[in-house]
Order: structure tokens, then sequence, then C-alpha cells
């Protein structure tokens, strides 16, 4: 009787959380999943069952694949580059140095700045001519750039902002992750004669390594949801160079009212996001150390 009782309080403690995960995460993706098997509706005219020609379509659309294309770009040099830039200046502010409150603050603040004031801030730094960075290049003979209107450089230019952006708000989870580390780990190593690079490979990264695999899944969610930056900089120019994922699925489902494109599109970062956590999860997981 009390098992039983325990049961029912604690489903009923579980039951807004289930319901929330139910109206906001499942039934919107099992809806998706529905609708990428229909046309879009138009009009007057029902959407009818095309079963995987949304799909099909899909795989023989070069603008989807130069959108992948451009977001494993994205995603493989913005995550391992900021998270070695998070790394680094948490070691940096966690040393004994002078004005070391200000150098966190300095470190962190891009992280609260609004996505748009983010993309204006940088509009002003890439603008040819009088830009900052354009002045700069200029020092050295290379000035008079459109580096957001050329295909050549928008997307490292949209990957040079999100750099700047996140690496300071993973450096506050490395940053807690280092104050845990016990110091008599640290004097112990160097009692043993260990180099400063030993005890950071031997000591300071395997402790830090649940911190690591939190920091890789937010950095690999963050790579794959960007759509702010794209659409206050370069909307997707030019010629495509900076078309990702998610702002391909929002100009089919939201410029062009193509749902159904738009469900199939959905579908597959999904399913996408789905084997990159299972890997993260099954394999990575399993070579963390947990204290």
């Amino acid at each position: 009787m009390n098992k039983s009782r325990n049961v029912l309080f604690g489903s009923l403690l579980l039951l807004p959380a289930a319901v929330l995960l139910w109206v906001f995460t499942y039934q919107p993706i099992l809806a998706t999943l529905y609708h990428s098997f229909f046309s879009t509706p138009k009009g007057r005219r029902a959407a009818v069952f095309v079963g995987t020609d949304q799909y099909a379509r899909m795989f023989q659309d070069p603008v989807f694949w130069q959108a992948l294309l451009n977001n494993l770009i994205y995603a493989a040099v913005t995550i391992p580059v900021s998270m070695a830039l998070a790394l680094a200046m948490a070691l940096f502010v966690n040393s004994r140095i002078a004005g070391q409150g200000a150098v966190r603050m300095a470190y962190f603040t891009p992280t609260v700045l609004p996505m748009v004031a983010v993309a204006n801030i940088w509009l002003f730094f890439y603008a040819p001519g009088y830009g900052p960075i354009d002045q700069l290049l200029g020092f050295f003979g290379f000035g008079h750039n459109n580096l957001l209107g050329m295909p050549g450089t928008a997307l490292w230019a949209l990957i040079v902002i999100t750099i700047w952006k996140e690496a300071g708000f993973f450096m506050i989870f490395y940053l807690a992750a280092l104050q845990q580390i016990s110091p008599t780990l640290i004097e112990a190593a160097r009692l043993e004669g260990a180099s400063a690079t030993q005890i950071f490979r031997r000591v300071t990264v395997p402790l830090i390594m649940p911190t690591t695999l939190f920091v890789l899944v937010n950095a690999m969610i963050g790579a794959f949801r960007l759509v702010d930056h794209v659409i206050a900089l370069t909307k997707g120019g030019p010629d495509n160079s900076t078309t990702l994922l998610l702002y391909y699925i929002y100009e089919v489902g939201f410029q062009y009212w193509d749902t159904g494109y738009a469900a199939a599109l959905t579908a597959f970062l999904l399913l996408l996001l789905a084997i990159i956590a299972l890997f993260q999860f099954g394999y990575l997981d399993k070579k963390v150390h947990y204290r």
C-alpha cells in the first residue's frame, strides 16, 4: 500500500515536467516527422501523402548540400577553437594576476550581449574602408575588403564572431572546474618532479573531463542552431556561402512557405544531432573520469 502511494506521489511530481516535455519536445518532433511525408498545403489544396519524395528532393537539392557543408566546416572550426580558447582563458584568470576580477568580467562580457547587438558591433568591425579590421588589413596593404560580402571570407567572418562570443561562456564552466581541483593533487605532482606541462596533461585535463564533455555537448548544439547572426549579417549570402542548416530550414519554411520540405530538412537535422549525441554519450562518456 505504501509502495503504491509512493509511486503515485512520485508520478504526480513528475507529471508537470512530463507534460512540458511532451508538448514542447516530443509532440513537435512526431508532428514534424509526420508532416515530412506530406506535400505542402496551398490554398484550398490540402496536403497529400507523398511518401519519401521530400527526402529525395532534399538529397537532390544543391543548396541543402551547400548548407550542410557550411555547417560542418562551421562546427569543425568553432567547437575546438572556442573550447581551447575558453580553457586557456580559464587557466589565465585562475592564476594570481593583477585585476583578476576585471579580466574575468572582460572575458565574459561578450556572452551577455544580445545576438543582434553583437551582429551590429561586428558589422562596424567588418565594414570595408572604415572598419577597424579593414583599416588594420590596409596597413599591411590588404585593405578595402568586404569580408561579409565575399564568398571566400563570409563564413570565416561568422566563425570569428561565434568564437569571440562563445569562448567567454565556456570559460565560466572551465573556471569552476579548475577551482574544484584539490591543491594537494597539484602539490603532490610537483613533489614527484612533474613539470607544469605534465601536471596539466596528467592531473588537470583528466579531472576537468566531465566539464569538457558538458561544454562539448553545448558547443555542438550551438553550432547547429545558429540563425540570428546569419539573418542579421549575411542572410545566407553571398551565393549561399553562409547558409547554415537551421537558417535554410527557416528560409524554406517561413520565406518560401514550403512546410513539407522544411519538415523533411528538420527531420534530417534532428537525426544528425541524435547521431552526434549517441557518439558523445555512448563513447566519449566512457572516457570521462567522474570523481
